[in-house]
Formats: structure tokens, C-alpha cells, sequence
């Protein structure tokens, strides 16, 4: 084993004493901006792998086609679909159709969308919709 793989794999194991702050500081050093997770076991399990990903040389085509194809895919909601919340005592409905979601007579592309304009903060319109627990 290479010195530099050697060091590669100290990192790694040196990733399971790191609390938050300290994964992301290594994750700024070697990768930019961390992503911005609050899991410090998922933040640590992603860096691990991209150290060991590099040292191994990276990831080829053929892993880079199987990640993409085990990506999971949300099931869409079905042309019809109605779903209504009430949101500071007034009831809002939603109709998903063709091209997106219609609200108030106006097509929107998403539930998150429509959740925006309802509330005027950012949601995940399904949950916001009761349509998936919340994380």
C-alpha cells in the first residue's frame, strides 16, 4: 500500500471521532462548500466514501451509470389527484393535472410552489400537502 493511500485511510478512520464542525472543516479543505447537513453520521459516511472513492482514482463509467440508475425516483402523483390543507384557518385545495398543479385557477409546476404561495417560506409541498411524513 502507497503512503498516500495509507494516509487516505488514517483520514477515514479519523472521520469516526469528528463531530459536525470538525467533518465539515475537512470536507471545505479538500471538496469546497460542505453540503449542508445536520446528520453527522450521514455527513461522515459522505466523506469517506469521496476519500476513498479519490484514492481508489475516482469512480468509471460503469459505477457512474449503476449510481444514476439506483437513484430512487419519486412516484408522481397521477393526472386528478386532489389533496387539500388548511392553512391559517382558510382550506386549500390543490388539483394535480397534466402540466402541474392547479390552485386558484392558476397552474403551478410543483406542491412545493403552490406551498410558497401559500405560506410565503419555502416548503416541501408534499409534506406540506400531508402527502409524506415529515423527515
Amino acid at each position: 500500500m502507497s503512503s498516500t493511500s495509507e494516509r487516505q485511510l488514517e483520514l477515514v478512520r479519523s472521520l469516526s471521532r469528528m463531530g459536525l464542525v470538525e467533518l465539515r472543516a475537512v470536507w471545505a479543505e479538500r471538496y469546497g462548500d460542505p453540503p449542508p447537513l445536520r446528520s453527522v453520521d450521514l455527513l461522515r459516511r459522505m466523506l469517506a466514501w469521496k476519500i476513498q472513492l479519490a484514492a481508489m482514482g475516482g469512480a468509471d463509467g460503469q459505477l457512474q451509470r449503476a449510481l444514476r440508475q439506483s437513484e430512487p425516483t419519486r412516484p408522481a402523483l397521477q393526472s386528478g389527484t386532489k389533496a387539500a390543507r388548511e392553512w391559517r384557518g382558510v382550506r386549500h385545495e390543490i388539483e394535480v393535472v397534466e402540466k402541474g398543479v392547479l390552485y386558484e385557477g392558476r397552474v403551478y409546476e410543483s406542491l412545493s410552489a403552490v406551498a410558497r404561495q401559500i405560506t410565503g417560506v419555502r416548503w416541501n409541498g408534499p409534506r406540506f400537502f400531508g402527502l409524506r411524513q415529515a423527515a
